[in-house]
Formats: structure tokens, sequence, C-alpha cells
């Protein structure tokens, strides 16, 4: 297997000089942590293929990493170590998105074992990443026209937008457009009546975010509403919502009733190549690369 970059974070010396003892051997880049809030703390947690820490007794230790590689959005598996599988907090880590679990004291094939099948992971989802052009997903909501509902269909639609490097998240502001189009949807459309349906529907490339929103309301004269190419109109209180979809979206459309909306966000070209390039791993020469499926077939 080619050779990774592993983190260890363990408070125990003598199981983490023996971690890095045998991950060392197979020919790897090791380094040892024994506090937790350093190895938090780090900058370059994101140059690691693994990350390996170990499983206290209040199960704080593991969930802090976990939570932080979260945090930071990094495609670095965790791996951690604990006495047995029935130790308290094992299953929520899994749910948090543990990759796997080392039983200690260490095995040292068991070791091996799980490393090598972990790092294949990563390697075979950083490949599926060369599919990420030919992504087409459709999400699709129908829902009563209930305010209280909004944030959670908001939250779902940003993340996955986000996720495929259309937007970044902490800077993008098309969440005020899609929340004033539910807004719209409810209260000037259906009349928040709680027995009419809000449809909203996204289609998802990795170019571009298309938003569909229908409410089963009259609909409206779209002529009426003040014109959003001038932003005098901005500070305006009638037609503001619509006034604020056109100039946060690149194409805004109202169907010929005006009970339907479509909105359209294209990516920006360096998001999409940095969300590739973050995860690239170096080339692999011929007999590397035959290990590596060698490697997944046994796994």
């Amino acid at each position: 297997m080619t050779a990774r970059r592993i983190l260890i974070v363990d408070s125990h010396a003598e199981l983490r000089a023996s971690l890095e003892e045998v991950l060392s051997e197979l020919g790897h880049e090791v380094v040892g942590v024994a506090d937790r809030d350093h190895a938090i703390a780090r900058t370059d947690l994101n140059t690691f293929d693994l990350i390996i820490s170990d499983l206290n007794e209040d199960s704080a230790g593991g969930m802090q990493i976990l939570s932080e590689v979260q945090r930071q959005q990094l495609l670095v598996p965790v791996v951690l170590s604990t006495e047995e599988a029935g130790q308290p907090g094992v299953v929520k880590a899994f749910r948090m998105g543990a990759a796997n679990f080392l039983r200690r004291p260490y095995d040292k094939d068991e070791l091996r074992h799980v490393v090598e099948k972990t790092l294949s992971y990563k390697l075979r989802f950083v490949g599926d990443l060369k599919v990420l052009p030919h992504l087409r997903e459709r999400i699709e909501f129908e829902l009563p026209s209930d305010l209280s509902l909004m944030n959670g269909v908001l939250h779902y639609l940003i993340e996955r937008v986000s996720r495929l490097g259309i937007v970044q998240q902490d800077r993008s502001n098309i969440y005020i457009a899609l929340d004033e189009a539910f807004v719209n949807a409810v209260i000037h459309g259906n009349k928040s009546d709680a027995s009419k349906l809000v449809r909203i529907t996204a289609e998802l490339t990795a170019t571009e975010a298309r938003f569909t929103v229908e409410d089963e309301g009259e609909g409206f004269d779209r002529a009426q509403v003040p014109d959003p190419c001038d932003p005098a109109n901005l500070f305006k209180t009638s037609g503001r919502g619509v006034l604020l979809i056109h100039n946060i979206m690149d194409e805004v459309e109202y169907n010929e009733r005006g009970n339907k909306l479509t909105m359209i966000k294209r990516a920006e070209d360096d998001l999409q190549s940095d969300l590739i390039n973050k995860f690239a791993v170096e080339p692999t020469n011929d007999s590397d690369a035959k290990g590596e499926t060698e490697a997944q077939r046994e796994s």
C-alpha cells in the first residue's frame, strides 16, 4: 500500500508508541499526539489521510476529534481505539461518522487490516469525485403551508448545494432567496391556508442549482412588481421579496399564472475545482495502483 500520513491521538504513552512503531514499519508517516486539545488545535488536520484516536471512558475524546473533522468538513476518516466494542460511546461514534474501531491491546494483523481497509475507502471516495461533472440530483418537497417547516427545508437544500461546491455555505446568500420564495408561496400564494400545498423542487448538477417553488394560490401579475433591475426599488416594501430573489439568483422566471417560480444559481468555477482539488491524492505508479486494487478486493 502507498505510504500515507496518519495522526495518532492517544494519552496512553505505551499504546501510542506501539501504534507508531507498527504503522511506521508498514511504511506510513506517523505523527503521535498525547493531548487531544493540541490535536484539535492543529492547522494541518486536512493533510492527514487517517486519524486514530482513543475513546476514553467518558467517550468525549474520540467525539471531540470526530466533531472537529466534521466542523471543518475534512475528508479524513477517523478510527477509534477502545477496550471493547460494547464500550459506551462506540455506537454514538459510528452514528457521528467514525470509520472503524480498533480493539486494545492492539493486534498487529487486525491493525494492518483496519488501516488498509479504511484508507482504501478514502481512495475510492476521492476517485468517485471524478464523476462529479456527470452528477444530476433531484430533490422534491411537498409541504403544507406552514412557515415552521421552512428552516428544515432550507438547511437541507443549502447543505446539498454547498456539498456539491456550487456555493460556499458561509458566504452565500441564496438562503435569503429561498426563504423569500417559500414565505411568498405560503403567505401571499396560499394565504397561509394549511390545506394548500407548497411544492419545492431542486435539480442539482455540478454547474448549477435550479429551484422551483410552486403554490396552489391564484398567482399574481408580475408586471405589477417594481423593476428588480433598479436598485432603488430594493428599499420599497412592496414586492421586496421578489426583488431580493432577482438580485441574488442568476436567473429568475415565473410561469404565466404567477404561482410557480423557477430560480437558477450557477456554480463559481473556482469552487468546483477547489472541491475536487481539496481531496486530490498524489498520482501513484502502476505497481502502487495495482496494490490499491488488490487491497480493495481483499476488503
